[in-house]
């Protein structure tokens, strides 16, 4: 698959990276995944903004009911889970995210997950 679509990332905006349901809220969330440190490539915040805007349509505009029918209706959040916690221009880019999200309706969470061994 990996072969066909490319690896899943922020830097692969046609990618879809994961879809789950929060067990304890029971929204359909988006995930996006970084693994990279803030600031490690210059394209990096304008790849996550891609990225959001392709899930944001992906949700708004009826493809994710489409394709999986048992989320019509639930809520939608978009998780942005990364390596490090944001600092400096990226947790600006994220508070600004966030708020944009929220005018549509869709969540947007950040998850700090360092990498494992």
């Amino acid at each position: 698959m990996v072969a066909e679509f490319g690896e899943p990332g922020v830097e692969n905006a046609t990618l879809m990276d994961l879809i789950e349901v929060d067990p304890v809220s029971a929204d359909v969330v988006l995930v996006m995944i970084e693994r990279r440190p803030w600031g490690a490539d210059p394209r990096q915040l304008r790849q996550i903004e891609e990225k959001i805007n392709r899930y944001l349509a992906y949700a708004l505009d009826g493809h994710l009911a489409e394709h999986y029918p048992q989320y019509q209706g639930k809520r939608v959040a978009i998780r942005l889970d990364c390596a490090e916690a944001p600092t400096g221009e990226a947790l600006r880019f994220v508070g600004a995210a966030e708020h944009a999200m929220s005018a549509h309706g869709v969540g947007f969470v950040v998850k700090v997950a360092p990498p494992g061994p």
